[in-house]
């Protein structure tokens, strides 16, 4: 790969304080942004960022969609593909862009840090190439995101050392603002706005960084056309409404064509096993003059337990599978795995609890090694990782009942790893569960790849009739998948991108228990095809 038009960056994380809802905190930030700083590419570009930690704890980031092809180096999930940036040290991560063409994030990857440690990636198309709808007159950045109150590190430490449900956020942003649904949130400088021209038409670029809650999102009296998810080009969809899972990016056409005023722009959840069921808003405020109304008209809605229109909007998304941007779906699959993923319950080691909260992929809760894997597999230090993570379950019981027995209840810990032959076609079944009443949806999210999602249902995945529904023909392409509640997902993808890649739920609160799992791609037959040797700093773990 010639060297050559690589940008360099350099960002900094370091402590500052913000005011939300009256009260005044430190927290982590990238260059003292809350949320940090867009990252703007072209498709194909390289850009190297070196990251130096002026914070007071250890931290990765990752490049959230961006495929990195031979170059896990720069993936980011610490303890896996890195170890931590310690505070005082430095790490320059190589973004290698490829065929990602839309919005993408970054974020920390270590423990909770992404919570206040995140941003939006944009990627244009290459130059001489255009989108494939009318470029829209002008683009806004949305990100939401979670609000504690409480120091987030002492938060999370909390739950784990007790083995208990971690607190709940006290809020959600719009690019860092609660808006007025909140107590002490009610003055001008707490909503964040964009400004439209009227006959104008703007792309909204969505992002999730929410911790642990599914977003619908709506703005009052227009409506939305989807062109894009995970960095990939969709067939238009007409919508009022969207529902964003935490991971996953969307990209919305919105034509200013109602009468010039303000209009809320508003998110709530779908509703968890436990979750923050409040309101966040913004703003979007017509140029011109006019008299502000006293109460700008609000968004309608879903309501939190609205699964059908959750799956409506779902099951309308497809690629847009053209002759510029076409599709490579799998059709036959030299893999298939059947993971299972379910909250458990462990007996305690330490702390002062007796079974502590655990979660899993086919009963297996993922235990970060104390050198990352990466680094493991590339110099064959044994002792690690193991490579025995199963292809299904090594139980079968109703998946979606009520009633499960101890044996189901308990997981087994570790780092197992699935190796994967290069260039493979692969099936993932993810099936979810009731354990512990702990069905919800599970967005799931796979470093390295993206994946088509050729299906999806209720209930328990039956061999027989859950690949008749498959969509191989333009299934959305994506990086993040919803697996829905006490239902299942399936998605294909070709290993064609070596080197070692997690996959996780991303609900930090069930990636923080162990949904987690690592998947290793071996190297193909030539240097092109084969994992990128390591680069020259390597922090020490």
């Amino acid at each position: 790969m010639a060297k050559k038009n690589i940008t360099v960056l350099n960002w900094v994380l370091e402590e500052k304080n913000f005011t939300r809802l009256c009260e005044t905190k430190s927290i982590l930030t990238m260059n003292g942004m809350f949320p940090g700083p867009t990252l703007y590419a072209y498709k194909g570009q390289r850009i190297k960022v070196n990251v130096v930690n002026q914070g007071s704890y250890n931290v990765t980031i990752h490049w959230h969609g961006v495929k990195q092809p031979r170059n896990p180096w720069s993936d980011g999930p610490e303890y896996v593909t890195q170890c931590p940036i310690k505070p005082g040290a430095n790490f320059t991560y190589e973004i290698i862009l490829s065929t990602e063409e839309g919005t993408l994030w970054w974020h920390a990857h270590s423990d909770w840090t992404r919570a206040t440690v995140h941003g939006a990636i944009v990627v244009y198309p290459k130059n001489g190439t255009n989108y494939p709808f009318t470029k829209p007159d002008g683009e806004f950045p949305i990100v939401l995101a979670s609000w504690f109150k409480g120091d987030i590190p002492a938060i999370v430490d909390d739950a784990l050392r007790d083995g208990t449900e971690f607190n709940i956020s006290d809020a959600f942003t719009f690019n860092g603002q609660p808006g007025d649904r909140y107590n002490c949130s009610k003055d001008a400088d707490d909503m964040f706005n964009i400004t439209f021209d009227y006959g104008k038409t703007y792309l909204l670029r969505v992002i999730n960084a929410i911790m642990n809650e599914e977003m619908f999102f709506m703005v009052a009296n227009h409506t939305f056309t989807l062109v894009g998810t995970d960095g990939a080009y969709t067939k238009p969809l007409v919508t009022d409404y969207v529902l964003i899972s935490p991971g996953q990016t969307m990209d919305l056409l919105i034509t200013a064509n109602q009468t010039p005023s303000y209009y809320y722009m508003a998110a709530r959840p779908i509703e968890g096993v436990v979750y923050n069921n409040s309101t966040t808003s913004a703003f979007v405020k017509y140029s011109g003059n006019y008299t502000v109304p006293s109460s700008p008209s609000f968004p309608d809605l879903p309501y939190y337990n609205d699964t059908d229109a959750a799956d409506t909007f779902v099951d309308g998304i497809r690629s847009l599978a053209s002759e510029e941007h076409p599709v490579d779906v799998p059709q036959t699959v030299d893999t298939q795995m059947y993971i299972v993923i379910s909250m458990n319950s462990n007996p305690c080691a330490v702390g002062n609890c007796s079974t502590r909260l655990a979660s899993s992929m086919n009963n297996i809760s993922f235990r970060a090694p104390t050198t990352d894997i990466l680094q493991a597999y590339y110099k064959e230090i044994e002792g690690i990782y193991t490579t025995d993570f199963p292809d299904t379950p090594s139980l079968y019981y109703n998946f979606t009942g009520d009633n499960f027995t101890e044996n189901i209840v308990t997981s087994t810990l570790g780092a197992r790893v699935k190796v994967l032959e290069y260039n493979t076609t692969v099936e993932l079944v993810i099936q979810g569960t009731n354990v512990l009443s702990g069905a919800e949806n599970h967005p799931t999210h796979l470093h390295g790849f993206s994946f088509y999602f050729v299906g999806s249902g209720y209930g328990n995945f039956d061999n027989e009739t859950g690949p008749q529904s498959y969509n191989l023909v333009d299934p959305p392409e994506v990086n993040t998948v919803g697996v829905p509640k006490n239902g299942w997902a399936a998605v294909r993808f070709r290993a064609d991108n070596p080197g070692v890649w997690f996959m996780h739920c991303h609900l930090e609160r069930h990636a923080s228990w162990g949904m987690d799992m690592v998947f290793i791609v071996k190297n193909g037959p030539t240097r092109e095809t084969s994992m990128r040797r390591a680069p020259h700093q390597l922090n020490p773990c």
